[in-house]
């Protein structure tokens, strides 16, 4: 039996609404009204000044890895087989920082190296994966 890739739940109040939108490849946050802090991942609420009015933004994907490792092994089935593969965090040009795979040659990736958004498509929801993007000439 092939393991598959443990998902999120789609209900979860705070990132629910975040996962929903991946099924559409839209990578969303959120800003908010009152002070204008970027906030990732989605919450109900600023952790910046605790306002409740929160606008959604849709991230083009593009940004830069912040920081990286390589996970050689793991537990679980589905990760053991895949190992070793790349994690990191990576800074969306609009602001936000999001942790998550960077596909390709773990031997690769370099902090401050160009990205952009994957997508792994499931059922209910596509997982951000990011690959080295070709420079911008």
């Amino acid at each position: 039996m092939t393991e598959t890739r443990p998902l999120p739940a789609l209900d979860e109040p705070d990132t629910g609404r975040f996962w929903q939108a991946t099924a559409g490849h839209r990578l969303v946050y959120r800003e908010c009204r009152a002070c204008g802090h970027v906030e990732f991942f989605p919450r109900r609420h600023c952790t910046e000044c605790g306002g409740m009015e929160l606008d959604e933004r849709e991230s083009a994907g593009d940004g830069v890895v912040y920081s990286y490792t390589v996970i050689r092994r793991h537990q679980h089935p589905y990760f053991r087989a895949r190992a070793p593969y790349t994690v990191g965090f990576v800074d969306l040009d609009e602001g936000p920082r999001i942790l998550a795979e960077i596909a390709g040659d773990p031997d690769g990736v370099r902090i401050g190296q160009r990205v952009a958004v994957e997508w792994e498509d499931h059922e209910e929801l596509a997982v951000p994966i990011f690959r080295s993007s070709p420079p911008v000439p």
